[in-house]
């Protein structure tokens, strides 16, 4: 058991890291030490390090995540953004993007249940003119990682191959989307960043994106299909 004083300098310490302090950290502060310290490092990396993408683009991309799930507790992400140089013309822009990818399923809808009526209507093609009007100046390149982001927190999984797919098309950069993608961990969960990542590796081993050679070599790993392919059992959902 630890005394008042050491949680009081764990606690101190993530305070002065990133500025503020949740319940959380507390509790974890209390029951697991350790786990506190591999949750912070983890955190640090996915939120406070440098990695592919700009810090204005980083902050972008979050703040679609969080509208992605209704996240109220994470709005220093606004500041974070505000920091980073962006202007609420960008925001307006992000709001924009969330709105229509999150609407996403009224062309999906359309397009598995009215093309017996509409047989010229082409979803996706409509909902990718939308999404590019909904864009506004924000770059596209920069649009997608967003929209690829919402896809994989709201579980839609078929938009966001429609996503990854025009991505690529538009010239995204693939190690700023799987950036993009490892932001949704924490407000959008691990388990469908997994999903996330498994849409991805079958748009690349189907052929359907022209991935890099690195990108493919990670695609052709056997086995990535989690316990039930390493034991054989079929875990297809009924």
């Amino acid at each position: 058991m630890q005394d008042d004083d050491s949680l009081g300098s764990r606690l101190a310490a993530i305070r002065q890291k990133r500025g503020y302090l949740l319940p959380h950290h507390g509790l974890l502060a209390l029951g697991g030490p350790g786990l506190l310290e591999a949750y912070d490092a983890l955190y640090s990396a996915l939120a406070l390090e440098q990695r592919v993408l700009s810090r204005h683009d980083h902050e972008f991309v979050w703040l679609a995540v969080l509208l992605a799930v209704d996240e109220a507790l994470a709005t220093h992400h606004v500041a974070k953004f505000q920091k980073a140089g962006g202007t609420l013309a960008e925001v307006e822009d992000a709001l924009a993007i969330s709105a229509t990818t999150i609407g996403w399923s009224a062309w999906s809808f359309a397009g598995r249940f009215w093309r017996p009526h509409l047989p010229e209507l082409d979803a996706h093609a409509a909902y990718l003119a939308a999404f590019r009007r909904a864009s506004g100046q924000t770059p596209l390149r920069l649009a997608h990682l967003a929209g690829a982001a919402i896809h994989t927190c709201r579980q839609a999984w078929d938009g966001l191959a429609v996503q990854i797919q025009a991505g690529y098309a538009d010239g995204i950069v693939e190690d700023e989307l799987a950036e993009a993608l490892t932001l949704t961990m924490f407000s959008g969960s691990v388990p469908n960043f997994v999903e996330g990542a498994g849409v991805w590796r079958e748009l690349i081993s189907q052929g359907r994106v022209p991935a890099s050679p690195r990108f493919q070599a990670w695609a052709t790993v056997p086995g990535q299909g989690g316990f039930d392919e390493a034991a054989g059992v079929d875990g297809q959902k009924p």
